[in-house]
């Protein structure tokens, strides 16, 4: 369905989440979850996102708060996910079958700090040393970059995700001397629960959303999840201050942040994956077992929405996701991979969802 900007919602109460042992859950999507925030439709939400590796320099990437988390959530309460995140939050009158518009409105980092890890499961493991290396980053005053700061082995590849490790000054190496990263801080994860029985892991994306790692979902862009459970039961956890599309050496650069977010329910829309909006594209998001198999998805999927939401036949959309659709890695190392799809919005004809 198009129209001018979907429906109006003004912003209404603004409501504050923090990210505290009781109002995150630590590596998975649980439908049976209690909500620990109701908003109504069009409501505002200041929350905060904490990020799993501000153990990596708890000197430089942990405060009280964060370090709480880390504390007082038990062991036996995390998993099968790496990843924390706050919520989940139910949205009054969402219902399985709607969409959850969700505005993201700012996203600033909450310190000055954070860190990138070569994992076992990033690509080129084998040709990096076979060893994990952690690199931690410093923003500029004016926030705009980020510089290494210092570089390290990992001590024990086998801990668990949110060990804490105090690294001596002698073990830690320079890094990256001169070269400046562009900070881009957006969520790794976001989505709303599975309608599934049990837990769903943190690491995978999926049509719930989740793990999609795309850059792109920073402040100014909108993201469509399609509702699977009453209330949506949406949450939010995996920050990034950067990261390039393929993420390639297992994680960006983790840290935390403190997000302004509006949340819509669009019972005007269907969707089959998040659907993404930003100033200048349309962009959706295919997954799968391999890169061909999320090729094929992202295909299908903006096949959907040119033909469903923007109204071409499926000759004509066909032809133009030739000539005017790029398509991207977006991740290759959360078990499942991702493709994305974009197309300027200025392609086509006046309207947005």
């Amino acid at each position: 369905m198009t129209g001018a900007s979907g429906p109006a919602a003004g912003p209404g109460r603004l409501h504050h989440l923090d990210a505290t042992p009781t109002t995150v859950h630590w590596g998975h999507f649980d439908a049976a979850r209690a909500p620990v925030l109701r908003v109504a439709s069009g409501e505002l939400i200041d929350v905060r996102a904490v990020t799993h590796r501000a153990g990596d320099a708890p000197e430089l990437m942990m405060d009280a708060g964060i370090e709480a988390i880390y504390r007082e959530v038990p062991r036996s309460a995390r998993g099968p996910g790496a990843h924390i995140l706050t919520g989940p939050i139910h949205v009054d009158g969402a219902t399985p079958g709607d969409m959850l518009e969700v505005r993201y409105l700012q996203m600033t980092p909450r310190l000055r700090h954070g860190s990138n890890l070569a994992a076992t499961w990033g690509q080129l493991f084998d040709e990096t040393g076979r060893h994990e290396r952690v690199t931690i980053y410093e923003l500029d005053p004016d926030g705009l970059a980020a510089r290494g700061r210092y570089a390290y082995d990992v001590p024990d590849v086998t801990a668990p995700p949110g060990t804490i490790v105090r690294v001596p000054e002698r073990d830690r190496r320079a890094a990256l001397a001169g070269v400046r990263v562009p900070v881009r801080p957006h969520l790794g994860i976001a989505g709303v629960a599975p309608d599934a029985p049990e837990p769903v892991s943190s690491i995978p994306p999926g049509r719930h959303g989740g793990n999609v790692d795309d850059r792109r979902v920073g402040a100014g862009t909108t993201v469509f999840y399609p509702v699977a459970v009453p209330g949506g039961l949406f949450s939010v956890g995996d920050p990034h201050l950067a990261q390039g599309d393929g993420e390639v050496s297992g994680t960006a650069i983790e840290g935390s942040l403190d997000v302004r977010m509006q949340l819509v329910v669009r019972s005007d829309l269907a969707f089959p994956s998040p659907l993404l909006q930003t100033p200048e594209d349309w962009i959706v998001h295919g997954f799968g077992d391999d890169l061909d198999a999320a090729m094929r998805a992202a295909a299908l999927d903006m096949l959907e929405f040119l033909t469903a939401v923007r109204g071409l036949s499926r000759q004509d959309a066909y032809s133009l996701m030739s000539v005017a659709v790029d398509f991207a890695v977006t991740q290759v190392v959360n078990g499942t991979k991702g493709v994305h799809a974009r197309i300027a919005r200025d392609v086509l004809p006046p309207g947005d969802v």
